[in-house]
């Protein structure tokens, strides 16, 4: 994915969930749209770099959208969720996810599952059984480890369920972290933030779902996922 024009401003604080206020480079203050519906914990802390880019639609009450932070530390992390599946779509394309790399077709936002879910990805080929595939964008960075989720998600446990039954029913299910936060060298379940993920999550891999992890190179121009990198599920 290619970033042109991103601008940099100073984070003052984010709130409201879709908003937040930041110090643009000539001293004003004003507030941008956060396109993140978690917690974005350990994402933005005051004073760090937040590159914004910009919306020509007249309609936008706010024309400013917070893409990528920049920490203190120098860690770069993606705090804008639409982008997981846009790179996942990328890399599927460009054959760097090599889990899926023979399927002939791709549908986005399939409906599927008992519980009314869509999936993100539905991969189908006439000699293969269909891959379920569900992207979840993984930003959580604390003591050096990489952690899914950041808040609590009834949501995210619904989709391990929905992709249990998949595994179930003879299908092959795929859930995978894409990893925006460069700081990240592993992923592993926040037990500490929702036991009951983390409880699914094992089930989900003693059953057969698939769950992988693959890191985005971030930078202020691209953003692109490269490399595979662990999931430690076992407590």
């Amino acid at each position: 994915l290619m970033k042109t024009n991103l601008k940099k401003a100073t984070l003052i604080k984010r709130y409201k969930r879709f908003l937040a206020d930041v110090i643009l480079e000539d001293g004003t203050t004003t507030t941008i749209h956060v396109s993140n519906t978690g917690s974005m914990k350990n994402c933005g802390c005051e004073g760090d770099t937040v590159w914004y880019s910009t919306s020509d639609n007249p309609k936008r009450k706010y024309p400013y959208s917070w893409e990528l932070t920049e920490t203190k530390q120098g860690h770069i992390i993606c705090v804008n969720t639409i982008a997981a599946n846009r790179l996942v779509e990328e890399a599927i394309s460009n054959y760097v996810i090599t889990e899926v790399n023979a399927y002939e077709t791709i549908k986005r936002e399939v409906k599927y599952g008992t519980e009314n879910s869509k999936v993100d990805f539905m991969l189908t080929d006439a000699n293969k059984i269909d891959c379920y595939l569900e992207v979840k964008s993984c930003t959580f960075l604390e003591n050096e480890q990489g952690y899914f989720p950041d808040a609590v998600t009834v949501r995210g446990q619904k989709h391990i369920r929905e992709l249990i039954e998949m595994v179930e029913q003879g299908k092959r299910a795929i859930l995978l972290f894409a990893v925006l936060h460069s700081g990240i060298k592993s992923v592993s379940p926040a037990n500490h933030i929702d036991s009951k993920y983390g409880e699914l999550l094992l089930e989900a891999s003693k059953v057969g779902v698939e769950i992988i992890a693959y890191k985005a190179h971030l930078s202020v121009s691209e953003m692109i996922l490269t490399s595979k990198i662990p999931v430690n599920i076992f407590r």
